[in-house]
């Protein structure tokens, strides 16, 4: 009896352990599921800093989810690989998942094997993609119209279906524009890039190919707000004045003395900048900088007389975009100033 009495505990034990794997997956299907297809509705999401956001993308709304138990947290993955791969099915792949796992329960409450079940799986796996291929239509990229449908097609469950008169074309422009359609499989999403400005409706937005910078040209100082045949450097150094220390401190009790000071300040600014007007840069894009000034109203006053654009407040994130797009190599020290490291933009 306590030998059948141990064997009952185990068997119920495991039982209970894929029952509870099984209702915690089902819970984050369950939780998108009035989310899926053309009718399906949004959620309204508020993030902890009480932001509101408002979507109805499975990948969205399962990425703002704090999810903790293990096998809930397969699911996210799951919506997470299906965003970057396919870039849309993201609230179907999770549905499907967490419908096959309520006809895993049924299954199991009737007494099949879970070996049993999941080899069945398998083989399921392998005649669906069977199937989807036979009846799948293979896309010309070369094809627009072709792909715009597509587009049409995902857009069509989106809060900004609406506009998708709109946003496909661009959409599928920006795509094309960046890859080759007779030999591309697959695309860099980080070769596109969005910006988001305050104002204006959603006609408003158009495809530039190009570069947009999130900040104007400073203006201020007579600098130049147009360049044509641009000359562009992106530096990561400062154009102000050095400063000590966060623990020291500079006292100066004499006039002369901070005088002097001054003067060796306006010095070393000004002697920068004709370091980069030598190489003939009229396009100067600044990185953002934490520890001081990345530049200061002295050094916009000489880079403006000497006629050179700038474009301050570059966020370190979109280096990188910026250096491919233009074809050009930050610049850590004036030191390292050379033609090569800077790009041509017409």
């Amino acid at each position: 009896m306590s030998a059948s009495g141990e064997t009952q505990r185990g068997n119920s034990k495991a039982n209970d352990v894929r029952l509870s794997n099984i209702v915690a997956a089902k819970s984050v299907a369950d939780a998108i599921r009035t989310s899926l297809g053309p009718r399906g509705m949004d959620k309204m999401i508020q993030r902890g800093d009480g932001e509101v956001l408002i979507t109805n993308d499975g990948a969205t709304i399962l990425s703002e989810l704090q999810v903790f138990h293990p096998t809930a947290q397969m699911l996210v993955q799951l919506s997470k690989s299906q965003d970057i791969e396919a870039g849309d099915g993201t609230t179907g792949i999770c549905v499907i998942a967490g419908a096959l796992l309520q006809a895993c329960s049924e299954l199991l409450s009737k007494g099949i094997h879970p070996t049993m079940i999941a080899e069945a799986f398998k083989l399921s796996a392998k005649k669906a993609e069977q199937i989807l291929t036979s009846v799948a239509k293979p896309i010309d990229l070369a094809d627009r119209e072709g792909v715009l449908d597509a587009v049409n097609t995902c857009l069509s469950s989106k809060v900004v279906h609406h506009h998708s008169d709109v946003l496909a074309p661009i959409s599928v422009d920006a795509v094309l524009s960046v890859i080759d359609p007779l030999t591309a499989t697959n695309v860099d999403l980080n070769d596109v890039k969005i910006v988001k400005q305050v104002g204006g409706t959603m006609d408003d937005t158009e495809l530039v190919k190009g570069l947009v910078l999130e900040r104007s040209a400073k203006g201020g100082g007579g600098g130049p707000i147009k360049v044509p045949n641009a000359k562009v450097a992106l530096i990561q150094f400062c154009l102000s004045a050095p400063k000590t220390d966060m623990e020291n401190n500079v006292v100066v009790s004499d006039y002369a003395a901070m005088d002097r000071i001054l003067r060796e300040e306006r010095k070393y600014i000004l002697n920068q900048c004709k370091k980069i007007k030598k190489w003939g840069c009229n396009v100067l894009l600044i990185q953002k900088s934490i520890l001081r000034d990345a530049y200061n109203d002295l050094s916009l006053h000489f880079l403006a007389k000497l006629d050179i654009m700038v474009v301050t407040d570059i966020e370190r994130n979109d280096v990188d975009f910026i250096c491919r797009t233009l074809n050009i190599q930050p610049i850590a020290h004036i030191d390292h100033f050379s033609p090569d490291k800077m790009g041509m933009a017409g």
